[in-house]
């Protein structure tokens, strides 16, 4: 069964005392089982965003400790920053990441709330998800006052706390602890000083919008409904969040963004909101700033939708495309931006790194050289099938931005993300024909001197041969089907790389052949005959379709340059 994963993102009313700061993470990378993703110190509005990740139980206890050093160690009686807080640790939101539902994680923060209340002596909120009543939902509203209103706050009846007492705490202050969807705090940043206009342009951005007025629209009589509700004109983006405010540290004023739900209001389409919101009012989006982590799918989504701007194709790199991301919305305005620190998935894959992709061509070529028997002609077929499919996508990227040939710009995006896909598959199937024979030399290593041993022992070998047959059985399939981009290409890419899908075709086939012979030997251990028999007349299909499509594509190239 997979895991289940949980985010938790707590913020810290400490950001310029770094000391304080790693004693609180070091509470959390205590915890076996919890991974530290993320610190995000803010001088200017003196808070720490902090992301961890791991299964419930270990990231419940690691945020509890993380919540008591906090209220050891951070004095809220002296804190000031411009950011709205009420407690040493402000706001602790628990987010679903994989194979778990919000209403169970709704369970994990209220069993977080009971154990901090019962300990801590630290009035505890719930928000979002986890709110006990409507009204306690938004966290501005919970927060409403902050810190200095909590006194009289705890006072009132309706402010009781969820958890812990209903008492003042004047160092630790209070705790909003929540059950929400994937946040992204982002900061976008203005050619000016003015928190004012900083606001005028959040307020076009934002999903609360503005105060409805009569006449002037910022001294005029605010228009009420029939309710003596004050009327509001909605912004231009739901799901999010917003005020404008000055960032001494950077000399700027920024808008400063939730952004709670994007699918709806994607990163890219706030910051273009927000650019175009600015050039109405004179002024100009300089770069923005992501605080915390954020999906890898974001900044795909934001380079694909740049480069669709500019009519290039979007059958690039992952890499590329994230570049694309960071340059258009300006991510490195302020300071560096590492991939490998601010992409989620990035993070948690850093322990399951692909040992031969992660090589340079020279390590790699002497690592199969080498007298170890992996990497062998499994891992090579899968490479050699990426490289041919790979050409193919370089042509079809050179024919979209050939010179005369504009207007067939997103026919041949459209190819070169059909290859980019079958590339990446390819690639990732390089380390895992190794890891498939690891595994059936591992199995080999198992214990067998009692019969219960050695059964366990045959069923674990039969299991991993079995997957050393699969793994190059979707390289043969992959590799097949990577002819329909060679055949695209040599037939209507950029006449002068004719030759590059010639060698795709070439190096296609080869993968078919090669994955083949491994298929075979694997083939020939394996118990289950039905299987066996199943695969090797599939593998033969794939054979003559490969022979006949890699002499189909040969002959065209060679009667063009015949030409």
């Amino acid at each position: 069964m997979s895991k289940q994963l949980i985010e938790c993102v707590p913020n810290f009313s400490e950001g310029r005392d770094l000391s304080i700061i790693q004693r609180i993470t070091r509470e959390i990378e205590s915890v076996e089982g919890v991974k530290l993703l993320d610190v995000d110190p803010g001088r200017a509005t003196n808070r720490t965003v902090v992301t961890f990740v791991g299964e419930p139980q270990p990231v419940i206890q690691a945020a509890y400790l993380a919540i008591k050093k906090a209220a050891e160690l951070i004095d809220m009686s002296q804190h000031q920053g411009e950011h709205p807080r009420m407690g040493a640790t402000d706001v602790c939101p628990l987010i679903p990441i994989a194979n778990i539902s919000m209403e169970e994680v709704v369970d994990y923060a209220h069993q977080l709330g009971k154990m901090a209340g019962q300990d801590l002596g630290i009035p505890l909120y719930m928000y979002e998800s986890a709110a006990t009543s409507p009204e306690r939902r938004n966290l501005a509203t919970v927060r409403a006052g902050e810190y200095e209103a909590l006194p009289e706050k705890l006072q009132k009846p309706e402010w009781k706390p969820d958890y812990g007492p209903a008492r003042f705490n004047p160092q630790a202050g209070a705790t909003a602890i929540g059950a929400r969807d994937f946040l992204i705090a982002y900061n976008v940043n203005l050619n000016t000083t003015s928190v004012r206009r900083a606001n005028s342009v959040a307020f076009d951005v934002r999903e609360k919008g503005r105060l409805k007025r009569e006449g002037h629209p910022l001294r005029g009589k605010v228009l009420t409904d029939e309710n003596g509700v004050p009327e509001r004109i909605p912004g231009s983006c739901r799901f999010v969040k917003g005020i404008g405010w000055y960032i001494e540290e950077y000399g700027i004023a920024q808008i400063s963004m939730n952004l709670t739900n994007i699918e709806v209001s994607p990163l890219h389409q706030v910051f273009e909101e927000c650019r175009k919101s600015a050039t109405r009012r004179g002024l100009r989006v300089t770069g923005s700033e992501l605080v915390g982590l954020v999906p890898l799918r974001v900044m795909l989504d934001a380079g694909r939708y740049f480069l669709l701007q500019q009519r290039r194709s979007v059958g690039v790199s992952e890499s590329e495309l994230i570049k694309i991301a960071v340059k258009s919305l300006g991510l490195d305005e302020l300071a560096p931006f590492d991939p490998q620190k601010k992409i989620i998935e990035y993070q948690l894959d850093a322990s399951n790194a692909a040992p031969l992709l992660d090589m340079n061509l020279r390590a790699f070529a002497d690592e199969t050289a080498s007298e170890s028997p992996a990497p062998g002609g499994g891992s090579i077929s899968a490479y050699v099938g990426a490289l041919g499919i790979s050409l193919a996508t370089m042509v079809a990227n050179l024919s979209a931005h050939k010179r005369d040939w504009d207007e067939r710009w997103e026919e041949f995006s459209d190819w070169a993300k059909r290859g980019q896909r079958q590339k990446d598959a390819l690639l990732q199937l390089v380390d895992a024909d190794t890891q498939a024979f690891n595994a059936i030399m591992a199995a080999f290593r198992l214990p067998k001197s009692t019969e219960a041993e050695r059964e366990a022992r045959t069923a674990a070998i039969q299991a991993a041969t079995r997957e050393a047959i699969e793994v190059p059985r979707r390289v043969m399939k992959l590799a097949t089907s990577s002819f329909s981009v060679i055949r695209g290409m040599a037939k209507t890419g950029n006449p002068n790389s004719l030759s590059d899908a010639g060698v795709g075709a070439l190096c296609a086939r080869a993968a078919v052949h090669g994955a083949f012979l491994n298929v075979k030997i694997n083939a020939g251990s394996l118990a289950d005959r039905d299987y066996v028999a199943e695969v090797l007349a599939e593998g033969e299909q794939l054979l003559v379709e490969a022979n006949a499509q890699e002499a189909l594509i040969l002959k065209l190239v060679n009667e063009k340059l015949g030409d």
